[in-house]
């Protein structure tokens, strides 16, 4: 991911940007060992919908089971990115919570089967990076 993209995925969150809908809770500014993880997607060619589709319809609901808070999802505003590159910010208790929610994400038997569904005709995801994020102590958002 770029510099750019980075830097305005983060503006929107310390801009206090909300969670989608009333499906998963606000971010709320807190203290400890908190971690923000900055992912990004890039689709298998004419896979972009059946990737913004799968998080839609899918992967929301199995985030919010397994600990995750979803901060936001975005894409770039500008081709050739915007036609197959999805971002969005998770955050996590700590790192070590982070490990567990995705392990239990992973061994979960409806994400296999949604994995299993969407697939069935080849994988949708070309690259997906992942950063992990601490907040600064003069961060809105922590």
């Amino acid at each position: 991911m770029t510099k750019g993209l980075m830097a305005a995925a983060l503006c929107m969150v310390a801009a206090g940007a909300t969670t989608m809908g009333d499906a998963m809770p606000a971010a709320q500014a807190q203290g400890g060992d908190r971690v923000f993880e900055l992912r990004t997607y890039t689709a298998q060619p004419g896979k972009f919908d059946a990737m913004k589709n799968r998080f839609r319809d899918h992967i929301i609901p199995l985030f919010k089971k397994h600990n995750m808070t979803l901060i936001g999802f975005w894409t770039p505003a500008d081709a050739p990115a915007s036609e197959n590159t999805l971002i969005y910010v998770l955050a996590h208790p700590s790192r070590e919570a982070a490990k567990k929610n995705w392990d239990a994400f992973r061994a979960d038997p409806e994400r296999v089967k949604v994995w299993a569904e969407t697939e069935k005709d080849g994988p949708i995801n070309l690259k997906v990076d992942s950063v992990y994020l601490n907040a600064l102590d003069f961060s809105p958002i922590k």
